[in-house]
């Protein structure tokens, strides 16, 4: 019987295979039942809680451009939990429609069990990631939107 990946080696399957578009194959990364929040989210979005709900997430859309990117200048650090590992990354690329350069910087603090991801607090700058996806205006305009009728 082969030994489950380690935190390490998901968090690299986890983040090639997005860099890669391997969209079918990521939520097998995760547990059944897991916990995966974006707290840097400026729309606050809720917990994806299942392998579902992470299925409908990587689910490729047409909408956007294209975009070549790989994972690059990862730091891996272990922490005294052998489940849990901060992983430091960016993934760097191009827009394909405009040739546009980008960097687009995330932390990811994730626990691996059994070769699953059970949870992940996924630290990325939103604002950069809608801007190289033409959707920043529509990202101010939710924001703007939220914002009013939250208070």
């Amino acid at each position: 019987m082969a030994q489950p990946r380690s935190p390490q080696e998901v968090f690299l399957a986890l983040v090639d295979g997005v860099a890669e578009g391997h969209w079918d194959e990521l939520p097998g990364l995760y547990a059944e039942q897991t916990h995966v929040v974006h707290p840097f989210d400026p729309l606050r979005a809720a917990a994806l809680r299942t392998r579902d709900e992470l299925r409908e997430h990587f689910r490729p859309t047409d909408a956007g451009p294209r975009l070549h990117r790989r994972a690059a200048n990862i730091t891996i650090h272990e922490t005294t939990d052998p489940e849990v590992i901060v992983a430091e990354f960016e993934y760097q690329g191009t827009v394909a429609e405009t040739g546009e350069r980008f960097a687009l910087p995330g932390i990811f603090v994730l626990r691996v069990r059994n070769g699953e991801i059970v949870s992940s607090r996924d630290y990325f700058d939103h604002v950069t990631a809608a801007r190289i996806r033409g959707q920043l205006d529509a990202l101010v305009a939710a924001v703007n939107a939220d914002s009013a009728t939250s208070y």
